[in-house]
């Protein structure tokens, strides 16, 4: 069951959702809009040769900060991240991100797989930002970028995002491993000190 606007409202007022700077004039009938943030990562694509991830070979980035009153210009067939100013999260509810029909049709894409923020997740969600025109699209900082919706669980989840999640408490580092394998690599670390 999804949220209405009066729903997502209430939650917003008694706590089980917290929405930084909640802007009423935001709110749509059963979701919420979220713009976007002035950080961006791209990627070093001429220090890059390919991509492996299971081997763990990412493209060199680099961060670029955009004045609130500039713009990003995102050429076609490129992909890069953006963040949103928003700050959002629910211990209570699944969160989805969407994009926006309007930038939908002009071939903007805000997420490519990524949508779903887990309850416990309390984050400035990180957007894949891609391009599917055949000319450049501007994106500026405070624009309204996507929307999210607030969808009820039959019951509370048996794992926290907090303990568990890959990105909690670190949304903006893009390669990041999942926490399962940093523990066995933890474990590695101790086994092999114990034997020295």
């Amino acid at each position: 069951m999804y949220l209405s606007d009066s729903d997502i409202k209430k939650a917003v007022k008694n706590g089980d959702i917290v929405l930084s700077n909640f802007d009423e004039t935001r709110l749509q009938p059963a979701s919420y809009d979220i713009i976007l943030g002035n950080k961006f990562i791209v990627w070093n694509t001429e220090k890059s040769t390919a991509i492996d991830p299971v081997n763990k070979i990412f493209p060199e980035t680099k961060e670029l900060i955009i004045p609130d009153d500039g713009f990003f210009v995102l050429h076609p067939g490129i992909s890069i991240l953006g963040t949103s100013v928003d700050h959002f999260g629910s211990d209570k509810y699944l969160i989805q991100l969407s994009g926006k029909s309007s930038l939908a049709r002009i071939g903007l894409i805000v997420h490519n797989t990524a949508g779903l923020i887990n309850p416990g997740h309390f984050l400035n969600i990180t957007f894949e930002l891609c391009n599917l025109n055949h000319i450049p699209i501007i994106l500026r900082p405070n624009m309204r970028i996507g929307q999210i919706t607030f969808s009820q669980l039959t019951n509370p989840p048996v794992k926290d995002y907090k303990t568990t999640g890959r990105y909690h408490g670190r949304d903006w580092q893009h390669f990041v491993d999942p926490k399962e394998d940093e523990k066995k690599k933890g474990k590695k670390v101790i086994a092999k000190s114990k034997k020295k």
